[in-house]
């Protein structure tokens, strides 16, 4: 059970083209009821995230047939060396994943692409990272994330990677990054809005890997941010449409109502329904829809830390709201295509 579920079910819908073929490629899994939640979970509303919960959500009334992991410091190993520890991640994942491929729990392929954690600091040592990772993965593993999102302001939390000011441009992360194409390993590029100049020219640098901007380059709401966003937006567009020249870069949709970006949903009497969620953040989607095209976008959940503001259901209603005069081609790529193709997930549905 959720925190917020008594709160989240004031706000119902009929699912919106549920035949729809939907490659969910932004999802977490944890369990904080046996540690210490740290940084990055400690205000979510899911203890407890498995099997169990993410299939709860993912039947709740789309054609979810497959999903991706993304990593969140999720049962890293406790013992061993320190650079290794987070291939304990990938070992309870890929746990999962069978669990869910043995077809016992429905037709869904939870997991069926993972992206882990590796330090890219370690340098050309990260490479053994990666490798471990592999192992682990059984050849589930895609990639990793190491999360840049900084700012100097204390009113913002920085990832829970502890990234430091200029961290993408530093040459023993470089030196760490360029093991990923060895292996044809993928980025996850996590950062906050007015790092997104940052993660282009690591783009740039590195056009051999394939990046996957994380939830529109982070724009941010709170703090020194609140209520700014009118003033920002103009360079935030400029910002992605230099990012999109990028052909090695593709951009995931969604992860827009944590509470990091300044909407509040979560105050409010009952959540947002899917004609407000659209209203308020389609500025985003169009932006990057128009700048990278339909396939090079994937629409993402990232639950369930967007749980804070609707449920699973409303969320999909949302991008496909916002989709609406997309063309069948078009709608493929956001929905299912283009994460099967980056993530290589075979087809399904």
């Amino acid at each position: 059970m959720g925190k917020n579920d008594d709160w989240l079910a004031l706000t119902t819908e009929v699912t919106l083209e549920p035949d729809l073929p939907i490659c969910d490629p932004h999802h977490h899994l944890w369990d904080t009821g046996y540690q210490p939640g740290i940084a990055f979970r400690a205000e979510q509303v899911a203890n407890r995230y498995l099997l169990d919960e993410v299939l709860a959500d993912t039947s709740s009334g789309h054609n979810v047939v497959s999903t991706i992991f993304i990593e969140c410091a999720s049962m890293y190993r406790s013992t061993g060396p320190e650079a290794l520890r987070p291939v304990g991640e990938t070992e309870f994942v890929n746990g999962i994943a069978a669990m869910s491929a043995s077809g016992q729990y429905g037709p869904t392929r939870i997991a069926a692409g993972i992206v882990g954690y590796a330090d890219l600091n370690l340098g050309a040592a990260a490479g053994d990272v990666l490798d471990a990772h592999i192992a682990a993965g059984c050849g589930r593993f895609r990639g990793i994330r190491h999360a840049g999102g900084y700012d100097e302001s204390l009113d913002v939390r920085n990832s829970h990677t502890h990234p430091f000011p200029g961290m993408f441009a530093d040459a023993t992360y470089r030196e760490g990054f360029a093991q990923l194409a060895l292996r044809q390993m993928s980025f996850e590029g996590w950062c906050y809005h007015k790092q997104i100049p940052e993660l282009t020219d690591l783009a740039r640098a590195f056009p051999d890997t394939t990046i996957i901007l994380n939830h529109f380059g982070g724009p941010l709401g709170l703090g020194p941010y609140e209520g700014t966003r009118e003033k920002y937006l103009p360079q935030w567009r400029k910002d992605i449409q230099a990012l999109a020249e990028c052909e090695n870069v593709v951009a995931k949709l969604g992860g827009i109502n944590m509470k990091v970006n300044g909407f509040n949903w979560h105050k409010n009497a009952k959540p947002p329904s899917s004609e407000e969620l659209a209203a308020a953040t389609r500025v985003y989607y169009d932006h990057c829809i128009e700048s990278f095209g339909a396939n090079r976008c994937l629409f993402e959940s990232n639950f369930p830390v967007d749980k804070v503001t609707c449920s699973y259901n409303v969320l999909w209603n949302t991008f496909k709201r916002i989709a609406s005069s997309c063309s069948a081609d078009e709608k493929a790529s956001l929905f299912h295509d283009t994460a099967a193709r980056v993530y290589r997930v075979e087809s399904e549905g």
